[in-house]
């Protein structure tokens, strides 16, 4: 028994001293990023401000290394983040801010309802925005190494943000990657993308609707966007097809792969249009088969998920049904 106890104080000691060895590195860390901050320009008010509560995230760590255990397949994606419930928020978003969104998909030439899809898979319609620091979090990935060069570049670009006024401190909120607010975008992506469109002065992705919808349609927009046109349909294939994979250059006329047998999903010819598609396969043949258009692409610049792609595509094709 004495052993034992033994063991675990011993354990326990080792433990502790390694994570008071990592907190005093991270604190150094911080201090040389603090320095950095003040060699680029920013106000030592600013910085005192925004350091003061700077602390190590081990779970944003963790989160970052960690990958899933068990693949999950399209199929099962779908159903996880686009269940019926969301379909049918989804809608009822689309038709409470419909003169709103409206204006917005004019201007920037964006569907609406793929503004309101890409709202309600990024964050459930504003509703789940993440409740770490963004600098906690954001300094904890930098010092772990792994990527720090990236998110260096999101910790200055967010000081930034802090810098123009358009958060308070105490509200700078985000996920464990430093991804913030009802878009979901990182520091970069808001200094890029981000709309103050009521004009208040505010970049106020977190809590106006108006910036929030005018800034994913300005991303959309920004590269490469056509409203004239869709996303994608799911297909399936008569016979096997000599080329696959997103691509563009696998991209090909819709007559191609009607003369590859790609079909309708509900078997009838494809539509004798002029647009190319490229075909893709997430799951292999024995899952859902999509012919996917130039926006399909676009939509993979906010997330390289070709899963997340078709979510989005597939929650503004209930938006556009009504439900």
């Amino acid at each position: 028994m004495r052993v034992l106890l033994l063991l675990v104080a011993l354990m326990f000691t080792a433990t502790s001293s390694a994570f008071a060895a990592s907190e005093s590195d991270f604190n150094a860390y911080v201090k040389s990023l603090k320095n950095e901050a003040l060699e680029q320009g920013f106000s030592s008010t600013l910085l005192d401000r925004a350091f003061n509560d700077i602390t190590f995230r081990p779970t944003a760590v963790k989160a970052d290394k960690n990958q899933p255990e068990k693949k999950i397949t399209l199929d099962d994606y779908i159903v996880s983040r686009v269940p019926d419930w969301k379909a049918e928020q989804a809608v009822q978003q689309y038709l409470s801010n419909k003169a709103l969104l409206d204006k917005i998909g004019e201007e920037y030439g964006v569907q609406p309802r793929f503004i309101v899809a890409l709202w309600g898979n990024e964050s459930n319609f504003g509703k789940i925005q993440g409740s770490y620091s963004v600098l906690s979090a954001l300094a904890s990935l930098a010092y772990e190494g792994r990527r720090e060069a990236l998110f260096k570049k999101n910790f200055f670009a967010a000081l930034t943000i802090l810098d123009q006024g358009h958060i308070p401190i105490d509200s700078f909120k985000g996920s464990w990657a430093g991804a913030m607010g009802q878009t979901q975008f990182m520091p970069l992506s808001f200094l890029t993308y981000a709309v103050d469109y009521d004009g208040d002065g505010k970049k106020d992705i977190w809590g106006t609707p108006a910036d929030v919808f005018a800034s994913i349609a300005n991303y959309l927009s920004s590269e490469g966007w056509d409203d004239s046109g869709t996303w994608g349909r799911q297909v399936r294939l008569t016979q096997d097809v000599p080329i696959s994979g997103l691509s563009k250059t696998n991209m090909r006329p819709l007559s191609y792969w009607q003369e590859q047998g790609v079909r309708r999903f509900d078997g009838s010819d494809l539509p004798k249009v002029d647009v190319k598609a490229s075909l893709i396969m997430p799951d292999g043949e024995s899952g859902r088969i999509y012919l996917v258009y130039n926006n399909f692409h676009t939509l993979m610049k906010w997330n390289r998920s070709s899963y997340f792609g078709v979510s989005v595509g597939y929650l503004s094709e209930r938006i556009k049904r009504g439900y």
